[in-house]
């Protein structure tokens, strides 16, 4: 199968198409929103010049999953995914703040907390830890949603201060975000896995609160197995992750940080094979399901048809 790395639908009441690095979202109407997940993969904030077969694919129905998994906790944007690699939903007003929440002290917080700071978002750190030690209770260090460029950690006063987000509503932000990574947690463990960190993305609509966009994905979260992560913490060992991280290694070993002059490392029909074989690998082992290809001679042409057939209906 050829990797879909680009889009240029017209459907009917298309107002207009935002291109992302991974999604390109049609707005319907200002009413909906089509996200069809691509092939395309990014690292270091650049999108790579090759595609990777299946893992739109991998990535919209491990998201559809979850959004389906967690309706109870909070309503979500998803009505329906009309194609393996596309999901439709109510347009929201995005929050200007992602919640990142970490249940380990690893990634970019260990690196924060080894260069000699103590807390992270106003939130204080004991003295003492260890990489990849878990925290008593998870923490909830948000970003801001940069237009451009890095997003970068805030507190949550900082976001009431500036206006970002009201009290009432970052506080209901903040429950959810701590009763999602809960259950995420939960379901994580039945599958051997421990999730270490997440982020979510939230929206209102009509007045009332919405979670948005993707949810434990390996592109958006982290996980470590669960089997063999007390031998490897108390060795100081790394821990074997379930994550995109091995898409940057790949990178760094080959002389690839996103760093102006830095080149990108010829991606050989191997390396693109590996990749997505990894992807379906984080696939089966989140969901716990085969992973089924969805097979067809033209992607595009597939997902168009089930795109156009799906909003007549709407």
């Amino acid at each position: 199968m050829n990797a879909l790395t680009k889009t240029n639908f017209k459907f009917e009441g298309q107002k207009s198409l935002y291109v992302g690095k991974v999604r390109d979202v049609y707005n319907i109407k200002d009413e909906y929103l089509v996200m069809v997940v691509t092939d395309r993969i990014s690292a270091f904030d650049v999108v790579l010049p090759k595609g990777i077969p299946y893992k739109g694919q991998v990535l919209n129905q491990i998201a559809s999953k979850f959004l389906d998994a967690t309706s109870d906790i909070v309503p979500n944007w998803k009505i329906a995914s009309p194609d393996p690699m596309v999901t439709v939903g109510r347009a929201c007003e995005p929050f200007k703040v992602e919640m990142v929440i970490r249940g380990y002290l690893t990634g970019s917080s260990w690196r924060t907390y080894k260069s000699g700071e103590r807390s992270i978002c106003g939130i204080p750190l004991p003295e003492g830890m260890k990489e990849n030690q878990k925290f008593e209770r998870p923490i909830i260090t948000p970003t801001t949603k940069a237009a451009e460029g890095h997003d970068e950690n805030i507190s949550k006063e900082e976001i009431i201060a500036q206006g970002l987000v009201s009290k009432e509503d970052y506080e209901q932000l903040e429950k959810y975000t701590m009763q999602l990574f809960e259950r995420g947690t939960e379901m994580a463990a039945e599958k051997g896995l421990i999730l270490v960190d997440t982020k979510y993305e939230f929206g209102k609509k009509d007045g009332k609160i919405y979670l948005i966009d993707e949810i434990h994905t390996p592109d958006s979260s982290r996980y470590f197995y669960a089997d063999g992560y007390e031998e490897r913490f108390a060795k100081n060992e790394k821990q074997k992750q379930l994550s995109k991280e091995f898409v940057r290694e790949w990178l760094m070993d080959n002389g690839f940080q996103g760093q102006t002059g830095q080149k990108v490392p010829e991606m050989t029909d191997e390396v693109v094979n590996n990749i997505t074989e990894r992807y379906i690998e984080l696939y089966e082992n989140i969901t716990g399901e085969k992973f089924v290809k969805a097979e067809g001679e033209d992607v595009e042409k597939r997902i168009e048809k089930n795109i156009s057939g799906f909003l007549k209906n709407l």
